[in-house]
């Protein structure tokens, strides 16, 4: 990651004159190419942080940098500031102004003034990516929030921004659409976009983060690694927060057996590596790329010539997840793949994970984990692309 992409230095800001600042010398920086997450009890100034990022809210004092360039806040410096940094708001009806879903998409591409083939295909391809391409022809308002929380990030996706801000992306939906959500903000972020997110949910900030920034009664109290701000009691409850579940456990057993915490584990499948030792050989992860456009007659022969398909299968990535008909190969892990497929090698069996190429880097993560602490070596097996 090379240097900082978006940055607010010292900024203060109050919605009236008469008010109390939401904002008060606020200092964040957000790293090209990273995740970071903006966390802190409701009310701590998450969202009106993110207005000021995106040039929505202009602030009385401090300075706002996009790729090191201070915002004047001309029409020019704003217009190319919201097409390259995009925002997504909690609520998904505030962000829908057409009454049928492709025509919602197509809005954002439009006023960018792009031919009508381009703007097509870049509606084509967000429907895509957020599972809503079935839908493209139905009415807004007969949609479930879920479904038009799902349309309001395909409107998102469809200008192509450079940096994301999602605000409280998960508010609202059920488990299964919250993990396909993360999971997809995983795979923008593989593909080169800067993804900033605020959250209270600290169990998943933890999971997804690579570096947060605690806002509390509208300063921001740290940033930098999660770990070192877990690890401070004090400061987290004082924020408003609870540690991560998965943080406290490993620092409780590393307590109680006099080991070192490091390396600390994000999810539970790395904290098993930490906990117990195998009782036996270990599996091999079989990973297999999936393009799009591929179906499941392409995937099983390619299981099938392998000597894989009676494997318990986790997939993982837009295109493997949209594959057509892809519940027909047996898919056991329809979420969370390459934590499941983990934990299925730790107990002695191989498994296969349906996976986007660009995504394989992110599904080896938890297999990397499990040797760095001490479990043993999961073998790993890069298949050829199925399209």
């Amino acid at each position: 990651m090379s240097g900082y992409i978006l940055e607010a230095d010292g900024v203060t800001y109050r919605y009236g004159r008469k008010c109390q600042p939401a904002l008060s010398d606020v200092t964040v920086r957000i790293r090209e190419g990273s995740k970071t997450a903006i966390i802190g009890a409701n009310g701590a100034g998450k969202s009106t942080l993110f207005g000021v990022l995106n040039a929505l809210y202009r602030p009385e004092s401090g300075t706002v940098r996009y790729g090191g360039k201070q915002i004047s806040y001309g029409r020019k410096d704003v217009t190319r500031m919201r097409t390259d940094v995009a925002i997504l708001f909690q609520n998904p009806d505030d962000m829908l102004f057409r009454p049928i879903v492709e025509e919602d998409v197509a809005f954002g591409p439009e006023n960018l003034g792009l031919p009508k083939d381009e703007v097509e295909r870049r509606v084509d391809d967000a429907l895509f990516m957020v599972g809503m391409q079935d839908f493209r022809k139905s009415g807004i308002m007969r949609l479930s929030y879920g479904q038009r929380k799902r349309v309001s990030i395909a409107g998102v996706l469809a200008m192509r921004p450079k940096v994301l801000i999602m605000d409280e992306p998960t508010a609202g939906l059920d488990p299964q659409m919250a993990s396909e959500i993360m999971e997809m903000v995983e795979q923008l972020n593989r593909e080169g976009t800067t993804v900033a997110m605020s959250s209270h949910d600290t169990d998943l900030a933890y999971a997804w983060a690579d570096e947060i920034s605690v806002m509390q009664y509208g300063r921001c109290s740290y940033s930098g690694e999660p770990e070192a701000f877990y690890a401070d009691k004090p400061a987290v409850y004082l924020a408003g927060l609870m540690p991560p579940k998965v943080f406290l456990m490993n620092e409780g057993l590393s307590s109680l057996r006099g080991t070192d915490p490091a390396p600390y584990p994000r999810t539970m499948a790395q904290l098993i590596s930490k906990t117990v030792r195998p009782r036996g050989d270990i599996g091999t992860l079989h990973i297999l790329p999936v393009q799009a456009g591929a179906d499941d007659v392409a995937v099983s022969s390619a299981l099938e010539s392998a000597g894989l398909s009676g494997l318990p299968k986790g997939i993982y990535g837009k295109s493997a997840r949209r594959a057509k008909d892809i519940a027909r190969v047996g898919i056991d892990f329809f979420y969370e793949g390459p934590e499941n497929c983990t934990i299925r090698c730790m107990e002695g069996a191989d498994s296969v994970l349906l996976c986007d190429p660009c995504m394989i880097g992110a599904a080896l993560r938890s297999a990397e984990f499990v040797e760095k602490a001490g479990f043993g070596r999961i073998g790993t097996e890069v298949l050829r692309e199925v399209s």
